[in-house]
């Protein structure tokens, strides 16, 4: 059994069988005078079958409505069709995206480009609970006198209470007059800040407020000198230095333990350190070391992972691995007992991600005090890392946890411990048993961790009373209530922003709504009239639609006013040359679209156009004859192109008649047809002679010329002159003629001069290389001028006009000379002297060139010169001492460039020199 051809689904007819039908009837209706029925359907393919499955909208077919939309599950780039989510972003950004997740989700800050370092630092002041609420507690008119801490205040109190993921920093930032582009340490920008700080909350009343910044970051230290012989320290060791962190280093060292071993180790001075004790009046050994005096409630380490290289006078980025715990012992670092607690828990961990020194990025990883939770801030975007400082059971390619061995401190064995602290050995067997640090002691470890901050540890009613104060100022965002902790004028600004920000999100979800509602209403209506614009039987009801318009409709998200004025004719119907750009709609789906669309023509199933097809019917008639009549002068001006034609009576362009033999034969003429003598005709209106460029021409017989002259008058009815008739008798142009013979006259005298130049000049011309000798006297031209010259007396053929003509020698040579020295103003061409012959190099462009005094004479008769205003130039060539050659002249000063080269084939040196005048003032060679 054959498989079953389906290579005829769908195919559309040739457009050639189309073509011949529809002749075919029109040619009928031209000779009976009457259409019928079948004759209407079959021009306007009313009778064609609905078509289903195209790819395409088939424009052959009015019954077709495939291809105006898209399949079910399809979509195009634009319009009505458009993806959802593509049509929802010309909505704009939703702001509900921004929204934060909870109330217990803290919120981001914006990077403004390079502004990373600011944001990581102000996250980890904002989330120290005490600092926070000391910024609160400043009065508003001090806030008003203190700009930075004005924007300070509202940005914390944004970050508090905002509905928002993440808050603009840029007016904090504009208030600092901080570069956005360029990255700074943040160290440096901490350091700066607190001083800001400190200076700006002086002038406040509120003590809390007022020393927020001394209370929580500033401790003390002294340096201590003490002699070795008498044991007794300087006086400057009793000085006491504020801190606001402290800077260690890492080269070299593996944890924090080793770095505070390192920062509170002992120095030794002897030899030429030794120093000056005032006991001993004598310069002694000593030991100089760090001390620490008093902690602060934050304690912040600065790690130096930056270092200088001397040798490359470069910074760079220690990378090694540093280990420090998850909860920190001051005690034996004190460099006296205190009996105030100095545990500290780590609480932030500023990091520093990159190799690079001035660049990379800056994150923080900052414990909530409040849920015991870590969170990485990251700019914009803020992620729970859970209950360690790196995430829940993961870790980073540079930080990670590390597992060590438990350890405990008892209160009773403190007692019995004798620790060296800075250096000193300090007796702690009389301290009082203070809380033990029992449990695992978690440490971690980071190549990347740029800045570490602990915070003291409360006892446990410190920690009651805080919890407490801090449940009863918890924020809330949810509801009308924003945060009791924040002073009236803040918390009412948050509430107006909260509600401007929650309003525009309503108002972005209402939008969005109504589109999607609106997108889905018109889809449907779509479908629906899609579905029922088809009509079915030759015998029912239909009307006639613009394709233009129905595509629109079903494209567009708004739908235009029904429109079909673009398929009528001039009698207001349907020709039937519109059946390409029309469909057949059945009156259903016509009633619906008219009553909502309005607009019109209505055109009903009778309103195609008797008119337009009777003048249809003649024009093709009148098209075949046309075609017949061209077919059979085509043939007629081949034989006249050929010179087969003996009855030629008329003139007209070859060149012309050339090209309409190439052309198509089309059913009428054409705007090519027009002008065949246009290209032979004068100026004057007369016949341009024969020898003219483009002028010639060829007699036709005089049913050609009519047959041309028709089609160009029907072309062109008011351009008389692109088509004026020249029988065989007419007369050339005379005055054309006269111009043209002395246009020839002047060739040929030009071309005779030309000729005799090169003659003259026939090295020059050549660009032979030009011996010379040391007797004889050479002039100097400009080799520009030279070249102009070359390409004037060797042009020919149709580049002779557009060839420039040099200019007069006079004008030049008085260019190159300085008016004030009468000295040359540019370097002439330098000279070689090989194996005895004397040369000049191959002059640049704007140079000067060497010419013999003959054709310099010859020059100034041709080209305007003056031969005594020639810039002359003579040589000399003398043996000096052993074998080299050396340039001299009695009257003229020579040029001091050392122009010594070896000889290539004997290695002796020799030297070449012209002589002549180089103005000292202007000239780069004097």
């Amino acid at each position: 059994m054959s498989r079953p051809s389906t290579r005829s689904k769908n195919k559309r007819n040739r457009q050639g069988d189309n073509v011949d039908t529809t002749s075919e009837i029109l040619r009928k209706i031209h000779a009976t005078g009457e259409v019928t029925n079948e004759d209407i359907n079959t021009l306007y393919k009313i009778s064609k079958p609905v078509c289903q499955g195209c790819r395409v909208n088939t424009k052959d077919n009015p019954n077709c409505f495939c291809g105006l939309i898209p399949p079910p599950n399809g979509s195009r780039k634009s319009g009505l069709w458009q993806k959802t989510s593509e049509i929802m972003q010309n909505l704009g950004p939703d702001p509900s995206q921004d929204l934060r997740p909870s109330a217990d989700s803290p919120a981001g800050l914006t990077n403004l480009g390079a502004t990373c370092y600011a944001n990581s630092i102000l996250q980890c002041l904002y989330m120290n609970k005490s600092f926070r609420e000391g910024i609160f507690l400043v009065e508003p008119e001090v806030l008003e006198r203190q700009p930075v801490l004005n924007q300070l205040s509202r940005l914390f109190a944004q970050l508090h209470a905002s509905k928002m993921a993440f808050i603009d920093s840029s007016p904090f930032v504009k208030t600092l007059e901080l570069d956005n582009g360029v990255q700074q340490d943040s160290h440096e920008f901490l350091t700066l800040l607190l001083s800001l700080l400190e200076r700006c909350l002086s002038t406040s009343k509120v003590t809390k407020a007022k020393s927020i910044v001394q209370d929580l970051f500033r401790g003390s230290v002294s340096h201590v000198t003490r002699c070795s012989q008498c044991g007794k320290d300087s006086e400057a060791s009793s000085n006491m230095e504020d801190f606001y962190e402290l800077e260690l280093n890492v080269k070299g060292l593996k944890s924090l333990d080793e770095s505070l071993d390192d920062y509170l180790s002992v120095e030794e001075l002897h030899g030429e350190n030794q120093y000056f004790c005032e006991s001993c009046k004598t310069r002694v050994d000593a030991t100089r070391s760090i001390k620490l005096r008093t902690l602060p409630d934050v304690l912040n380490f600065q790690l130096k992972r930056c270092v200088f290289l001397p040798k490359t006078t470069t910074k760079k980025k220690i990378t090694s691995a540093f280990v420090f715990p998850g909860v920190l012992d001051m005690r034996q670092r004190l460099s006296e007992p205190s009996q105030l607690e100095s545990i500290y828990d780590l609480s932030a961990v500023l990091i520093h991600k990159g190799t690079a020194v001035n660049s990379g990025h800056y994150v923080a990883h900052i414990k909530d005090e409040k849920a015991g939770q870590w969170w990485e801030f990251d700019d914009e975007h803020v992620s729970n890392l859970g209950s360690h400082p790196f995430g829940e059971g993961t870790s980073g390619s540079n930080t990670k946890p590390v597992n060590v061995k438990p350890e405990s401190v008892h209160p009773s064995r403190t007692g019995q411990i004798n620790a060296v602290s800075n250096g000193d050995i300090v007796d702690v067997s009389h301290q009082q048993p203070t809380e033990s640090i029992s449990g695992h002691v978690e440490t971690f470890s980071s190549s990347d961790a740029y800045m570490l901050m602990y915070n003291l540890r409360r006892c446990r009613k410190d920690d009651e009373k805080v919890n407490v104060e801090f449940n009863a100022n918890d924020r809330k965002i949810e509801g009308d209530i924003v945060c009791s902790s924040l002073p009236s004028h803040l918390c009412e600004e948050i509430k107006n922003f909260n509600a401007s920000y929650l309003d525009a999100c309503q108002k972005y979800k209402f939008k969005k709504e109504e589109e999607m509602n609106h997108i889905t209403e018109r889809r449907q209506e779509v479908r629906s009239i899609l579905s029922e614009a088809p009509v079915r039987s030759l015998e029912e009801s239909f009307f006639w639609i613009s394709t233009d318009w129905l595509r629109q409709w079903a494209d567009n998200m708004i739908s235009p006013v029904l429109d079909n004025t673009s398929i009528l004719c001039s009698h207001e119907k349907v020709p039937a040359s519109k059946v390409g750009s029309i469909k057949r709609l059945s009156a259903k789906a016509w009633t619906k679209l008219f009553s909502k669309y309005k607009g019109g023509p209505i055109l009903a199933s009778d309103a195609y156009c008797l008119v337009c097809l009777t003048e249809g019917a003649r024009n093709v008639v009148c098209a075949d004859s046309y075609r017949d009549r061209r077919i059979l002068m085509k043939q007629v001006a081949e034989d006249a192109l050929a010179g087969r034609c003996s009855d030629g009576e008329y003139f007209v362009s070859k060149a012309w008649l050339q090209q309409w033999l190439k052309r198509k034969i089309l059913d009428a003429p054409s705007e090519a047809d027009a002008g065949p003598t246009a290209s032979i005709r004068c100026p004057h209106g007369q016949l341009m002679p024969d020898q003219a460029t483009g002028a010639k021409r060829l007699l036709v017989p005089e049913n050609l010329w009519l047959f041309l002259y028709e089609d160009a008058f029907a072309v062109k009815p008011d351009d008389h002159l692109g088509c004026s008739t020249f029988p065989l008798d007419s007369a050339q142009c005379s005055q054309c003629s006269d111009e043209l013979s002395e246009v020839a006259c002047m060739e040929d005298s030009l071309r005779v001069v030309r000729l005799k130049q090169r003659q003259t000049h026939e090295k020059l011309l050549t660009g032979k290389t030009v011996s010379l000798s040391l007797d004889c006297k050479y002039y100097l031209i400009p080799s520009s001028w030279l070249s102009k010259w070359k390409n004037y007396i060797t042009a020919s053929g149709k580049n002779v006009s557009s060839v420039e003509k040099p200019e007069t020698l006079e004008g030049i040579m008085d260019l190159l000379k300085c008016e004030k020295h009468s000295r040359l103003l540019e370097r002439p061409v330098d000279l070689v002297s090989k194996r005895g012959l004397i040369s000049q190099k191959s002059p640049p462009v704007d140079g000067l060139i060497i010419i013999p005094e003959s054709d310099w004479k010859s020059f100034c008769e041709e080209w305007g010169g003056v031969q005594e205003k020639g810039i002359s130039a003579e040589i000399e060539l003398s043996k000096t001492e052993g074998n080299n050659l050396a340039g001299s002249c009695e009257e003229m000063p020579m040029c001091e460039e050392d122009l010594s080269t070896p000889n290539p084939v004997n290695g002796e040196v020799e030297s070449r020199q012209l002589l002549i005048r180089t103005c000292p003032e202007v000239s780069q060679f004097s």
